[in-house]
Parts: C-alpha cells; sequence; structure tokens
C-alpha cells in the first residue's frame, strides 16, 4: 500500500502536487502513540540523527574534559549554513582539541547562508571543510576520539570505535538489536536505518531520559537543552530548524534531515515525532513537522512559523498564487494524537 499524502501544493484553484509520507509520534515508554503510513520499514534519519551522534560526545566525558560549552554542543547537532558564527566556533573547537580542519573527513561546499558565499566569492575565499554543514558532528566525532586517545584518522569508517560507539547508543535508544543497516552519509560518515516508529521512541528518551541510566540521561537533556537555546547555531539565519525553535519558545527542539526526514522533541510531553517524506522533498517535511507542533500547541501565531504550516508559494512578483499546506489525512492524525495523549 501506499503512503499517505501528507502534504498538498497548490495553485489558483487546484492541487498541483502532492507529497506522500509517514509520520511517527511516541513517547519515551515506547508506546507509538499516532501514526500514519509506513512506520516499520527502515529509513535513515540522515542529520535528523545528529542529536543521539552527539550523546557520545557528552556521555563519554569528552565534553567535560575539553570544556566544551553549549555552543559547541550546538554545532555538534548541527547541520549549519556556513555563517561566520558557525565557522569562527567549529575552527576554535578544533584547535581547543589539537586539531585542524585537514582532520575533518567532510568534504567542502559553500555555505548555505547566500550572503556569507556571496562575500567569500567576492573576496576571492574558496569554501572549506569547515563551512561543511556537518563540521560540527565531525569535530565532535574527533573530540570523543582524543578523549578516548585512539586514532582520529579513520573516525568516519563504521567499524571504528566512535562509530559503533554511535550505532549501539542507537539501538539501545530505539529498542534493536542486532546490527544495524548502514549506509554512507554525503559528509562520509555512516548513517543508520531504522523504523521510524523506532527513531520516534528514541527521540521521546531524549525528550524525557527519567528511565535512563544517569550519565546518558544526564548527556540527553543538555544535548535538547542546547539545541533548544542556541537553535541560530543547528540551523542558521532564515531555516527551518531555527524559526521552528525560537517560535516554541523552549518547549521543542527540532532536526532537519535530507530526503524528507524530520525530527522533533518535546520534552515537557515526554514525545519523539518523525517524519519522513517518501520523495524526499524538504518542503514537505517542513511542513508536517511544523504542522505537527502547532497542532500539539507548542507554536504560537508567529507568522513565520506559522509559515511553515501553510506555506505560501509565490510566483517571480512575489504575488501569492498557491500554499503548500497539511492534508486530510494529517489533520486526522494530529486530532486523534491529542486525544490520545493527557496533554497538559
Amino acid at each position: 500500500m501506499d503512503n499517505p499524502i501528507l502534504v498538498e501544493v497548490t495553485r489558483g484553484p487546484l492541487v498541483e502536487s502532492v507529497h506522500r509520507g509517514a509520520v511517527a509520534m511516541a513517547r519515551a515508554d515506547g508506546t507509538v502513540i499516532a501514526s500514519l503510513g509506513d512506520v516499520e520499514r527502515p529509513v535513515y534519519p540522515r542529520s535528523s540523527l545528529k542529536p543521539i551522534q552527539a550523546l557520545p560526545l557528552v556521555e563519554s566525558g569528552a565534553a567535560e574534559a575539553f570544556g566544551l560549552s553549549d555552543e559547541e554542543i550546538a554545532l555538534a547537532c548541527a547541520s549549519h549554513s556556513g555563517e561566520a558564527m558557525h565557522t569562527s566556533r567549529v575552527a576554535g573547537w578544533l584547535r581547543k582539541i589539537g586539531c585542524s580542519e585537514a582532520d575533518l573527513a567532510c568534504g567542502p561546499h559553500p555555505p548555505r547562508y547566500e550572503p556569507t558565499w556571496i562575500e567569500m566569492v567576492r573576496h576571492g575565499y574558496r569554501a572549506s571543510r569547515v563551512h561543511n554543514n556537518c563540521s560540527g558532528k565531525h569535530t565532535g566525532f574527533l573530540t570523543v576520539a582524543r578523549h578516548w586517545g585512539i586514532a582520529t584518522d579513520g573516525y568516519e569508517h563504521h567499524d571504528h570505535p566512535v562509530q559503533r560507539a554511535v550505532a549501539k547508543t542507537l539501538a539501545e535508544l530505539a529498542g534493536l538489536k542486532g546490527e544495524l543497516a548502514w549506509g554512507i552519509d554525503g559528509c562520509a560518515a555512516p548513517n543508520f536505518a531504522l523504523p521510524l516508529a523506532a527513531f520516534a521512541r528514541a527521540l521521546a528518551k531524549l525528550g524525557d531520559p527519567s528511565a535512563l541510566p544517569e550519565n546518558r540521561g544526564a548527556a540527553a537533556r543538555r544535548i535538547v537543552r542546547t539545541m533548544i537555546a542556541h537553535p541560530e547555531l543547528v540551523a542558521g539565519t532564515g531555516r527551518s530548524d531555527t524559526i521552528l525553535m525560537q517560535a516554541a519558545s523552549g518547549r521543542a527542539a527540532t532536526k532537519a534531515g535530507a530526503e524528507g526526514f524530520y525530527a522533533a522533541i518535546v520534552p515537557e510531553a515526554g514525545l519523539g515525532i518523525a517524519v519522513k517524506i517518501d520523495d524526499g522533498a524538504g518542503r514537505a517535511a517542513e511542513t508536517v513537522i511544523a504542522a505537527m507542533l502547532d497542532k500539539l500547541g507548542v507554536l504560537p501565531n508567529l507568522t513565520p512559523a506559522r509559515a511553515l504550516v501553510r506555506a505560501p508559494v509565490l510566483n517571480t512578483r512575489n504575488e501569492v498564487v498557491g500554499e503548500r499546506r497539511p492534508a486530510a489525512a494529517l489533520n486526522a492524525l494530529e486530532m486523534e494524537a491529542l486525544k490520545a495523549q493527557e496533554w497538559p
């Protein structure tokens, strides 16, 4: 069976395009309280995995040993835009652990923030590995390797102890046994596949870590807290994660991933939400996660956040000619989710 239509894109009076996908919402006790589509098919969380990839950094004591700031922890969870606020902190962090840009396994790519890229081109500067949106995550991996006194060379390989620690942590949080399927992410590090429902359960445990071992629970709390406190470092100027977390005012942490993946953590309710859009459209994933948070009462009536729920379709004259909106199945799921939980 096909996954349901979650998002519609209109032009004039007609629905011009649709996006199918799956969504799962879970509690920290493992209960999936709402779902649509196939939530048991293994999928790659892509960059939505980063908060969990950062857990060994904090849980191992590496972050404390190197005196990492909350800003650096947020960057470990980031898909940043390559703005100066990101690259300067990553560069300083690398120096702190005795590494350099050359130690990063991720390749260079232009900054996602266009004004920064325009200025770099104007002055003849080339993008470096520090500009890679995953450079904070990779610096986190290097930090763990330094702390453990093991080789930093090859830290991105699937069989390196740092990556084995990530896989073990993810499997434990998701309640899965055996080796997880994996593939190589765009930044050269492994990404691990698991059912959408299992990933939602793992996210929920970050939001409510009360049942986790003390050290892991403390690490989870710090990671979620730093993401919420520094949304501009997790993403960047004008990015959806920045907009959503700023609008939520401390009530939710979100993390976008490539190929139409999106994740959210709602600590006050101990909820984890995971979204995967079949055709990989990030625009649809943004609408789904924003709609879920909105129906949960996490988003106030602020224009930037609300525009992600029902986004205007514009022409080249900046005129509204349609909209991107939640489809009927998604609206119905949200109402049932609200009924299924004791929302404060």
